[in-house]
């Protein structure tokens, strides 16, 4: 099974999420989406495997979320992407991407759900 896992090394859930992959005997691809992001379509690709809202992917804590006003309900899913796009680190992470589909790993057990 092929697993990819977009990581943050500095942060502890995604650390616990690739470790947990390992543990399963899986080595996945990491994608360290702060030096290497996605491309939109990659991103947007993703996102619809999970099928869950591009605001769920959103991070707002450390993020330039308020600033940009994010939290507005009525930006679009394309407006979403964007800022996504021009500032990374909105990104929420770890995310886990398999063959059973994506998920965003929060909360950590998330991840059981797309590993065999």
């Amino acid at each position: 099974m092929s697993v990819t896992i977009y990581h943050n090394p500095a942060c502890s859930t995604s650390r616990n999420a690739l470790a947990a992959i390992r543990e399963k005997g899986i080595e996945p691809l990491i994608v360290e989406y702060l030096k290497t992001p996605p491309s939109r379509d990659e991103l947007k690709a993703v996102i619809a495997k999970s099928g869950e809202p591009v605001r769920h992917f959103l991070r707002e804590r450390g993020t330039p979320f308020d600033e940009l006003g994010l939290g507005d309900e009525s930006l679009s899913d394309d407006a979403l992407l964007d800022a996504m796009m021009a500032h990374p680190v909105l990104i929420n992470r770890p995310i886990v991407v398999s063959d059973k589909g994506a998920v965003l790993c929060r909360p950590l057990a998330k991840v059981f759900d797309v590993l065999p």
